[in-house]
């Protein structure tokens, strides 16, 4: 049976999806500085459309003229997004409320309006300090982090998914695969925010090598200085490519680990887990494959996003699912076992 409040973290997680997409397709659509400033957009609420706010918004900010269109993909995404904070407010707010329920969670609905709080300052410095890679990065995570942890709320509050009876080594397993797959995440958030996606435009080799020139120092150089915009990046060709080498490298490791996992999964008798895993596995290494053949397509860039959300929530599932018992459900789990072995000895009457 749901718990109070199972609803409307599951909305707020959907609306996560939607708002973690809409950062996607801000992003691959080159406007992250659509607007120049944060909140507002050129001084105003919203996206100046006529020629008379147009004319403002370029005497205020002479580098950065009005792109409509762009304009109005970076304010769509900051609306939604403020959408889902004020919802996540009211969910911390009934958290705090009925606190006195054993069943409800609190500090993870606490955690996750921290989170938020915190993704929105990544957001203004995204726009604040010009798509500087490690922001940028940072609130690709946030966003990531945020679904992850109302994913989490919700399976809570959901009643269902009672912890499974199985061997500490996979749950270690599965641990360390969620692992792999925030740090790959993190790796595709690197590429992206320094336009390292098309530095590779061949399958398996890059550039007809199979260790091409790279420059891993000025590629992973986490002190880029802040002040230059970095709309369309600022690193040479291998120090891209040292990104993008190092995003298909980590592609490969996860992949053998999640393999290995779907395989325990389906030993310990999980194959509903497995084929979920295996799934997700399947679609975002096609979508990855196909960036590199299509020379990244806008509609299969967001799709590759979207698959590494799902990839990342199957992962949160299967931790979920694997999780060991509470210190609670071990003693009533014990009481259990010990009434019906006393009853099927005849020492006490069952009911």
């Amino acid at each position: 049976m749901h718990k109070p409040g199972y609803r409307l973290a599951l909305f707020a997680t959907l609306l996560t999806v939607v708002v973690v997409l809409l950062g996607a397709y801000t992003r691959l659509t080159h406007a992250g500085l659509g607007c120049p400033d944060w909140p507002g957009c050129y001084g105003f609420l919203g996206v100046p459309m006529s020629e008379h706010k147009q004319a403002i918004a370029e005497a205020r900010f002479p580098e950065a003229p009005v792109e409509v269109a762009k304009g109005w993909y970076e304010m769509i995404h900051r609306y939604f997004a403020g959408a889902l904070g004020l919802v996540i407010l009211i969910i911390a707010i009934q958290a705090v409320r009925r606190r006195e329920e054993p069943t409800q969670p609190l500090k993870l609905p606490l955690a996750i309006l921290a989170l938020v709080i915190l993704q929105g300052a990544f957001g203004m410095w995204t726009v604040t300090l010009q798509l500087w890679p490690q922001v940028v990065t940072a609130h690709l995570l946030g966003g990531f982090a945020t679904l992850s942890l109302l994913t989490l709320l919700t399976l809570r509050l959901s009643g269902r998914f009672a912890p499974l009876q199985l061997p500490g080594r996979l749950r270690a397993l599965a641990a360390a695969c969620l692992l792999l797959v925030i740090g790959q995440i993190a790796l595709g958030g690197w590429v992206s925010s320094n336009y390292a996606a098309v530095a590779c435009v061949d399958l398996p080799t890059c550039h007809g090598e199979w260790w091409p020139a790279m420059d891993f120092g000025k590629g992973f150089h986490l002190t880029q200085h802040i002040g230059p915009n970095y709309l369309g990046g600022q690193l040479d060709s291998d120090a891209r490519t040292a990104i993008h080498m190092s995003h298909r490298i980590g592609a490969l490791l996860v992949t053998l680990a999640l393999l290995l996992l779907a395989w325990r999964l389906l030993a310990a008798g999980l194959p509903r887990l497995a084929g979920l895993l295996l799934l997700a596995l399947a679609v975002q290494v096609g979508l990855g494959i196909s960036n590199v053949v299509f020379h990244l397509p806008l509609l299969v860039a967001v799709a590759h996003n979207a698959g590494g959300a799902a990839l990342l929530l199957t992962m949160v599932l299967i931790n979920y699912r694997l999780r060991a018992p509470s210190a609670a459900a071990r003693a009533a789990s014990d009481l259990a076992q010990r009434r019906t072995t006393l009853i099927s000895n005849g020492l006490v009457q069952g009911r």
